[in-house]
């Protein structure tokens, strides 16, 4: 190890943060929550105790401090990022460089309080890269080639639609609709339909197990607290139910990819009808959103291999060569 400290690369994301160290690979993936006493407001516990932690005590809550991919509580998120290095940096003299995604749509006083909030959580140096890159990279696209790539990075609260070509972000798009917004889909659509509520793993676990596409006359079984009874019980989900509770959300995505690839020049859009999109992100593991992209884009699309860890992976790449980043800067 260095003197001068370890060279990181950090994927912030809302629900999940992603730390690769160089030569070894990702060795963190806890989630990006934070556990406080709601009486004194002091900070029982980050990560996966947080998030498992705040249903054993009732004077807990667990706070999110990230969204998009930038801190909304700077000071709980600091301190989140701080507990987070110090888990994979173990040095008391170093401290590491950091390489991070920054959201193209964020602001430069946004960029400022990121590189801010990394020093203040003992980092020595930050270095920031596109998220579309990030993604890209991760994902094993061709970023530095003459030639049009396209990724959909579908994460908690948004979707990020990106066109990538020698090194830089040619065409780009958001919206605020992820893999969160579909399981409040799902939820409104089971409470109308079925009388039930169900909570977070549940409904995640139900996306998950509607896997495929075919037969659409499967059901899944969920089990939801029945307010007017005041029990739990199980009902039966059927497939095509939950793809219709979450057509509002995809086609707001959808609808973002194809206003991208209008927005590109007509060589890169060329070269994205014989090469296609890939998907990374949590919200592209609901199947079936391969096929309707597939559908309003006439373009072969495609799930990364590791759709999870894409982003974390691309700015192992960075950490990895740090010529690599002067490169795409450069460009």
């Amino acid at each position: 190890m260095s003197l001068l400290g370890r060279d990181l690369a950090m994927d912030l994301g809302t629900a999940s943060t992603r730390i690769y160290v160089k030569r070894k690979g990702i060795v963190l993936d806890e989630p990006s929550a934070v556990i406080r006493d709601t009486l004194t407001g002091k900070v029982i516990g980050y990560g996966a105790e947080a998030a498992d932690g705040a249903d054993a005590d009732a004077d807990a809550e667990t706070c999110w401090p990230v969204s998009g991919g930038l801190p909304v509580d700077n000071e709980l998120a600091r301190r989140m990022i701080r507990h987070f290095l110090r888990k994979v940096h173990r040095h008391p003299f170093s401290r590491p460089r950091i390489v991070m995604a920054l959201p193209e749509d964020s602001t430069p006083i946004a960029q400022l309080a990121l590189r801010d909030m990394a020093f203040e959580a003992e980092a020595r140096g930050i270095l920031l890269i596109p998220h579309a890159l990030a993604a890209a990279l991760g994902a094993g696209l061709p970023v530095m080639d003459c030639v049009g790539s396209m990724v959909i990075d579908i994460g908690c609260d948004t979707a990020r639609v990106a066109v990538v070509s020698s090194g830089a972000v040619v065409a780009a798009g958001a919206v605020p609709y992820g893999g969160r917004t579909m399981n409040r889909s799902i939820v409104r659509w089971v409470e109308c339909e079925y009388g039930l509520l169900l909570d977070e793993p549940e409904v995640e676990a139900a996306k998950r197990h509607a896997s495929s596409w075919k037969p659409l006359d499967r059901a899944v079984p969920v089990r939801g607290h029945d307010p007017h009874a005041g029990f739990e019980r199980t009902a039966a989900l059927p497939v095509q139910g939950i793809y219709e509770a979450t057509r509002q959300p995809v086609e707001s995505i959808v609808r973002a990819a194809v206003e991208t690839v209008e927005r590109c020049p007509a060589e890169l859009a060329a070269d994205l009808v014989e090469r296609g999109a890939v998907l990374v992100g949590g919200g592209s593991l609901l199947r079936g959103l391969g096929r309707r992209l597939r559908s309003a884009l006439s373009m072969p699309v495609r799930r990364a291999e590791r759709p999870l860890d894409s982003v974390a992976l691309g700015l192992g790449r960075c950490a990895e060569d740090l010529g690599l980043i002067s490169r795409l800067r450069r460009r």
